[in-house]
């Protein structure tokens, strides 16, 4: 019998740095998006991350957004 290696969806995801970060660097999150939005501290990767629902992600980006000066 065969076994079937699954990673969980943090390790086959592609991460790119958010387009929020600030440039200046030391607060920068890396995003992943698919079925679900994974979030996770640049300098912590470590440490894991956070999952949201894909409408909970745009929710709260309209929410920063409408909040900017």
């Amino acid at each position: 019998m065969r076994h079937k290696v699954v990673f969980n969806e943090a390790e086959r995801v592609a991460w790119h740095k958010s387009s929020y970060s600030g440039g200046g660097g030391g607060n920068c999150i890396e995003v992943s998006e698919g079925r679900s939005v994974l979030v996770r501290d640049t300098q912590h990767r470590e440490l894991g991350h956070l999952a949201f629902a894909s409408l909970e992600w745009n929710g709260l980006l309209a929410t920063l957004k409408a909040r900017q000066p």
